[in-house]
């Protein structure tokens, strides 16, 4: 399937009705220590603090998506245990459609287990739990709530992906891919279905034989932290590079790229110019990394107006 036909940079694009957003993504319980460094093997380290948040990627996205305010419809499809109701909750009260979160009670929900270190560097260790379990029946679900031109967000931290991914492309969904956190199960994805793959370096890296074939079909996003953000338009059109935000302190880096992500797909969906988008992503990325938490840091859209204003 060639899906240039729906490219996101085209201006005439044959789509004008309201757009949908859908999120087919993760739900996690984050448990964050705050440490000198990461764990060595075989070291013992001391937690100067320990906090539980809202998090996974995909929710995380939805937050972003949300707080950018664009006016779009934002769903939200995933499955939690009975102990991440909060995490439904916390959805709906940014204004996230979460009829397409189911809940089991015999499957505990994701977990995440965070070190932060005092330089603002984190890593992480997952738990699928409930993002590992979904049925495939609950794909078609989901995606019966859009229209031909919506947008469809992906991580790679649930169980149905690839099936999401085709599903979508076959309705003439615009499919959003950040393979993250990347495994070897990526390689077998149908990345040639994908309108637009968002990349940190580290994922750049690792799919780079992949990139020039899936690329033939896709835009590509690669976020640079600190060195900004680099867009390639699918067909090799000329480059949109951004410089990151300043900021004066890195506090976490937790979640800026889902920020970025969220805030960006949000500004397209409500026909944004590309460079505009982009910049406004990087704003929204720059204060997420000044504050500690994953959906706890990311701001709202009213903040970055106040901030330009400064």
């Amino acid at each position: 399937m060639n899906l240039q036909a729906t490219s996101l940079h085209c201006p005439n694009s044959r789509y004008s009705d309201p757009m949908k957003v859908l999120n087919f993504g993760s739900l996690n319980i984050d448990h964050v220590y705050r440490v000198p460094h990461t764990v060595q093997p075989g070291e013992t380290l001391a937690a100067a603090n320990y906090q539980c948040f809202a998090g996974g990627k995909g929710l995380n996205q939805s937050v972003a998506l949300a707080r950018a305010q664009t006016g779009i419809e934002i769903l939200h499809a995933g499955m939690i245990g009975i102990e991440g109701i909060f995490l439904k909750e916390l959805l709906e009260g940014e204004g996230v459609n979460c009829e397409n979160i189911s809940i089991s009670h015999t499957i505990p929900t994701g977990q995440a287990l965070i070190q932060v270190a005092d330089n603002g560097e984190n890593s992480i260790v997952l738990f699928g739990g409930a993002n590992q379990a979904i049925p495939t029946t609950a794909v078609a679900t989901a995606l019966n709530r859009l229209s031909a031109g919506d947008f469809v967000v992906l991580q790679n931290e649930i169980s149905v992906t690839p099936d999401v991914i085709r599903q979508a492309a076959k309705r003439q969904m615009r499919v959003f891919f950040n393979p993250a956190p990347m495994g070897p199960e990526v390689f077998s994805y149908p990345l040639e279905y994908v309108d637009t793959l968002i990349l940190n370096e580290t994922e750049a890296i690792a799919l780079q034989e992949q990139i020039p074939l899936a690329c033939k079909h896709c835009n590509l996003l690669l976020t640079l932290g600190s060195r900004g953000a680099c867009y390639q338009p699918a067909g090799g059109e000329q480059k949109i590079k951004i410089a990151a935000v300043p900021v004066e302190k890195v506090v976490d880096t937790t979640a800026a790229g889902d920020t970025f992500m969220g805030y960006f797909v949000a500004a397209l969906a409500a026909r944004m110019e590309l460079q505009a988008a982009l910049e406004l992503s990087a704003r929204a990325a720059a204060v997420t990394v000044s504050r500690p938490g994953a959906a706890a840091s990311i701001p709202h859209r009213t903040e970055l107006l106040v901030r330009d204003c400064r």
